[in-house]
C-alpha cells in the first residue's frame, strides 16, 4: 500500500500501528479501575498480601538458612575442627611416645608400645573420618591425602629404628631422627593446616549462623508501614478507627518481626558465648597440648641425639626447642603462667573456676616439669647419661610423670570447655527453633487478614 507524497519529496512517518482490541480494552479497564475507590482498594489489598507473604518467605529463607549454619558449627565444623586437632595431638604424641620406648631400649614396657599404637591407629581413622566430610575443601583434601601417604614412611622408620635399638646398632637413632625429622617437617605441618583449614569453617559457620537477616527486616517495617498506612488512608475517608481485618495483618507482622527480632539477637548472643568461651578456648586449650607433646618430644631428642643435631649457634638443637616450646607455654621465671603464654590465655578464657582450676593444676605441673628437666639436664651434661635417663623417662620423679599429669589436666580442661561449648551453642540453635515455619504461617494469616480487611471495605460499594 502506498501512502501519497507530501510536497518536497520527504516520505511522511509510518502511522503508529494501533494496539490489539483486546489489549486496548483490558489497558481501559485498569485506568477506569485505578481512577475509582474500589479499584484502589483491590491494588491495596493486593500490595499488602504481597508484602505480608513476601515478608514471610524471606524471613524462612534466612532464618533457615542461620539455623543451618548453627547446626553446622555444633555437629559439623567444630567437631571435624577438634578431630584435626586430634589428629595434630595423637601425631605428636606418637612421635614421644616412640622416643620414650627408644631410650627404654629392651626396657621398654608394654604400656608404651600399645599408647604409640593407639596413637597411630586414632590418627588414622580420624584422618578416614575427615576424608569423607572434606568434599567442600580443596585445601583439606590436599593435606588428608599428605598425610595418608607420609604416616607409612614414619611407622616404617620407627620400626626400624625399634630394629636396629634392640639389636644394640647406633644406626636405630639415625632412623628415630628421621623420623623425627619427617614428623616435624613433613607431617605435622600437614596436620596443622588441616587444623587450622576447619578451624577456619569453624569461624565461617559462626559468621554466617551470626549475620542479621537485614534483608527480612527490612521487608518487615515495609509491610508495617503499608499496613499502617492503608489503616489510615481508611480512617481518613471513613472515620472509622479499627479495620479488623487490617488490624489483625498488623498484629501477625508484629508478632513475626518481633519474634524475628529477639530469637536471632538470643542465637547471636549465645552462639558468641560459645565461641568466646568455647571455641576459642578449646582451641587455645588445644595448642596448649599441643605444645606440651612437642616440648616432651624435644626433650626425649635430646638424649636420642646426645648432640649430634646443632644449632647455628652450635646449641643443641632439640633443647633450643623445648626452652622455646615452653617459653610459649607459660614462660620463663616461677609460679602462674606469664601474661601471653598459652596458658595464661587459655585461664583468662576459663569462664568459671572448675575451668580455671584445671588450667592452675596444668600450670604447677610444668612449673614441676622444668625443675626435674633442669635436675636431667645437669646429670646428662656432666656426662652421667645413666642418671639422667631415668629423670627424663622412669615411673617415678621423672619428667614424664610432670608431662603426664599436665596432659591430663589438659585433657580435662578440654572435656570442661567443651561441654561449656555444647551447652552454649545448642543455646543458640534452640533460639531460632519454629522461627522459619512460624513465620510462614502467620505472614499468610497476615496476608488473609488483610484481604478480608480490604474486602470488608469493598462490600460497601456494592
Amino acid at each position: 500500500m502506498s501512502y501519497p507524497q507530501p510536497a518536497g519529496g520527504a516520505a511522511p512517518p509510518p502511522p503508529t500501528p494501533a494496539l490489539p482490541a483486546a489489549w486496548r480494552e483490558a489497558a481501559d479497564r485498569l485506568r477506569a479501575v485505578a481512577t475509582t475507590e474500589p479499584g484502589r482498594l483491590r491494588a491495596i489489598g493486593a500490595l499488602l498480601a504481597l508484602l505480608l507473604v513476601a515478608f514471610g518467605a524471606v524471613t524462612a529463607w534466612q532464618v533457615a538458612d542461620r539455623a543451618s549454619a548453627a547446626d553446622a558449627v555444633v555437629g559439623s565444623s567444630q567437631p571435624l575442627s577438634a578431630d584435626a586437632a586430634d589428629v595434630y595431638r595423637s601425631l605428636a604424641d606418637a612421635d614421644t611416645t616412640a622416643a620414650s620406648g627408644f631410650l627404654a631400649g629392651s626396657r621398654e614396657t608394654p604400656a608404651v608400645r600399645q599408647r604409640y599404637e593407639k596413637d597411630i591407629a586414632l590418627a588414622a581413622g580420624l584422618l578416614v573420618k575427615a576424608a569423607a566430610n572434606a568434599e567442600g575443601s580443596d585445601t583439606a583434601r590436599r593435606q588428608i591425602s599428605r598425610l595418608n601417604e607420609l604416616l607409612p614412611r614414619y611407622t616404617g622408620l620407627v620400626e626400624s629404628a625399634r630394629a636396629n635399638n634392640r639389636q644394640g646398632l647406633p644406626l636405630g637413632g639415625a632412623y628415630l631422627r628421621t623420623a623425627g625429622d619427617l614428623m616435624r617437617d613433613d607431617l605435622l605441618p600437614a596436620a596443622r593446616e588441616l587444623y587450622e583449614t576447619e578451624t577456619g569453617r569453624l569461624g565461617s559457620d559462626y559468621s554466617d549462623a551470626k549475620a542479621w537477616p537485614w534483608a527480612s527486616l527490612v521487608l518487615g517495617l515495609a509491610a508495617l508501614g503499608a499496613l499502617g498506612w492503608a489503616q489510615r488512608r481508611t480512617y481518613l475517608r471513613t472515620h472509622r478507627v479499627f479495620n479488623h481485618g487490617m488490624l489483625a495483618a498488623t498484629a501477625t507482622a508484629v508478632v513475626v518481626l518481633l519474634w524475628l527480632t529477639v530469637g536471632h539477637a538470643l542465637a547471636r548472643s549465645d552462639l558468641e558465648g560459645s565461641s568466646a568461651q568455647g571455641a576459642r578456648s578449646l582451641q587455645v586449650l588445644n595448642e596448649a597440648r599441643i605444645g606440651s607433646l612437642q616440648a616432651r618430644g624435644d626433650e626425649n631428642l635430646t638424649l636420642v641425639a646426645r648432640g649430634a643435631v646443632l644449632t647455628e649457634n652450635k646449641d643443641d638443637a632439640y633443647e633450643a626447642s623445648y626452652r622455646e616450646g615452653m617459653r610459649k607455654l607459660v614462660g620463663d621465671g616461677r609460679g602462674a603462667a606469664a601474661p601471653g603464654t598459652l596458658l595464661a590465655r587459655a585461664r583468662a578464657l576459663a569462664e568459671d573456676s572448675e575451668g580455671r582450676a584445671a588450667v592452675d593444676a596444668a600450670v604447677r605441673d610444668v612449673r614441676e616439669w622444668q625443675v626435674r628437666h633442669a635436675e636431667a639436664r645437669a646429670a646428662d651434661d656432666s656426662g652421667d647419661y645413666d642418671r639422667a635417663l631415668p629423670k627424663v623417662i622412669g615411673e617415678k620423679g621423672s619428667t614424664g610423670e610432670s608431662f603426664d599429669r599436665v596432659d591430663e589436666q589438659l585433657r580435662r580442661a578440654l572435656a570442661h570447655e567443651q561441654r561449656d561449648f555444647r551447652a552454649a551453642a545448642d543455646d543458640g540453635r534452640g533460639a531460632l527453633a519454629g522461627l522459619a515455619a512460624g513465620a510462614v504461617v502467620l505472614a499468610v494469616l497476615g496476608a488473609a487478614g488483610a484481604v478480608l480487611g480490604i474486602g470488608r471495605r469493598l462490600s460497601e460499594y456494592r
